[in-house]
């Protein structure tokens, strides 16, 4: 049951920044755990959370390149030149 309230929770979740609490307490909820374990990590949980959305940015950038490549929809002369505007 934990895995399955883990796996719809974060379905969700992964673009919204400061989700990763909502999502601890629904997964602690579903084991029987009391909530007082997300007090503990709400202090540390904004630095981690930060970590979190640039890794989802970086892979939903590489990913994006990686199929623009791969279908021939990538114009190398914009990618190369950078945005100069």
């Amino acid at each position: 049951m934990i895995i399955l309230t883990a796996t719809l929770a974060s379905i969700g979740t992964a673009g919204i920044p400061g989700a990763g609490l909502i999502m601890l307490g629904l997964v602690l909820t579903a084991a029987g755990l009391p909530l007082e374990g997300v007090a503990l990590i709400a202090g540390i949980d904004r630095i981690l959370d930060m970590a979190r959305t640039t890794v989802n940015v970086a892979g939903d950038l590489m990913t994006t390149t990686l199929v623009g490549r791969s279908e021939q929809e990538l114009d190398r002369a914009i990618y190369d030149s950078g945005n100069k505007e």
